[in-house]
């Protein structure tokens, strides 16, 4: 009796470009467990092939005729919310700006566009096999797991975490009851620390855009980006709620009620200067192939504020952040999660969820209400 043979995945490619299609098709084809669904060359055709064709993973174009990709991916949302949607963007400034827009509407992921010019298609190939097709792979994967009745553990179970023997006993609750019924704080906190990747832009627009008053503690971020992309989200997260946020420079004083979000392709690191907690940026060697990785700035700021942590883990692929949660709850700090059902990919917070380390697993937009509470409530206890 042969085993069962999972689906193909079938995915349809949107570009106005003829030369890109075949660049991209052909690259995808390479791959047996992807097929080809159908192409569009513009917007208006996208939205349509979506309903008629019923892909599994869209990869979509920004620039385009008659209708563009953001506009396209708006309508696409309007019908349905998790179909998996990889944008294509060009690495300049331009094309950065629109990938972020994209993504905090939205879209799942984003992978820089290749260059098609003479000589170059061997290099566009492998920009296509090394990060498009895993990304479609990862999300078409997360879908389906999305729809089965049991699911599978999460990535999290391929890392070597600390050794048991080296953390206190870690007891916890997880449930998604409102904030002033779960959690009585007994003592204050004094920053906020963000780890999120595939589906985050989108999840901390959500957040920020519920934050209508400044925190009294600051807010760091790792959001996994490359360069340019980082300081765009930022500005872009300025324009959601009351909160200032910016991309972290080497040397920058935290301030409460500010974000800072660690840049492409640097990890963020916190140090105490007298009173103060100053920002270092470094170069270091990837953790959990990121960088900036979220578990350096779990580290560093259980390092400066102990019990006095908030770590909030929100949507994305692998395990980073498992080893700083760890860290953080040994030291007495607080930990909370995105539930699955709101996430893009469970991930990230799935293996704080099956390590037993997140007091409280939430829908993002739920997030912003508990990390608001956590803190202000605290704030009049100590005032």
């Amino acid at each position: 009796m042969s085993e069962a043979v999972d689906p193909k995945i079938k995915v349809l490619i949107v570009d106005d470009s003829a030369v890109m299609r075949k660049i991209i098709s052909s690259a995808l084809l390479k791959e047996p467990s992807i097929e080809i669904v159908g192409f569009a060359s513009n917007g208006i055709q996208a939205i349509e092939n979506v309903r008629t064709l019923n892909p599994d993973v869209v990869t979509l174009d920004i620039e385009m005729p008659e209708m563009d990709g953001l506009s396209a991916l708006k309508e696409i949302r309007k019908q349905n919310k998790r179909l998996p949607i990889v944008m294509f963007s060009t690495l300049t400034h331009k094309g950065a700006q629109a990938a972020v827009m994209a993504l905090t509407a939205g879209a799942s992921d984003y992978v820089g566009k290749p260059t098609t010019s003479v000589g170059s298609i061997e290099g566009a190939f492998k920009v296509l096999e090394s990060e498009l097709i895993p990304k479609i792979i990862g999300l078409a994967r997360r879908a389906r797991l999305r729809n089965t009745p049991i699911n599978p553990k999460p990535s999290s179970a391929q890392v070597s975490p600390i050794k048991k023997n080296e953390l206190p006993t870690i007891k916890t609750a997880t449930s998604n009851k409102a904030p002033s019924q779960q959690f009585v704080p007994n003592k204050p906190i004094s920053a906020v620390c963000i780890g999120v990747s595939t589906g985050g832009p989108m999840a901390l627009m959500q957040v920020f855009s519920q934050i209508q008053n400044p925190l009294p503690v600051p807010i760091f971020i790792v959001q996994h980006m490359p360069p340019t992309f980082t300081n765009l989200l930022a500005a872009r997260l300025c324009t959601a709620g009351v909160t200032t946020v910016k991309e972290a420079k080497e040397g920058d004083i935290a301030e409460p009620g500010n974000a800072y979000i660690a840049p492409g392709g640097f990890h963020m690191a916190l140090a105490s200067m007298g009173p103060q907690v100053v920002m270092h940026l470094n170069t270091d060697p990837p953790e959990n192939s990121c960088r900036p990785a979220v578990d350096v700035l779990f580290r560093s700021a259980s390092d400066i504020y102990g019990g006095n942590l908030l770590s909030v883990v929100l949507t994305g692929m692998g395990y980073d952040g498992l080893k700083g949660c760890q860290y953080i709850k040994a030291r007495g700090g607080q930990v909370i999660a995105q539930d699955e059902e709101s996430s893009v990919v469970w991930g990230m917070p799935g293996a704080i969820a099956e390590h037993n380390l997140a007091e409280v697993l939430l829908p993002i937009d739920r997030i912003a209400d508990e990390i608001i509470f956590r803190t202000r409530k605290i704030s009049r206890q100590t005032q």
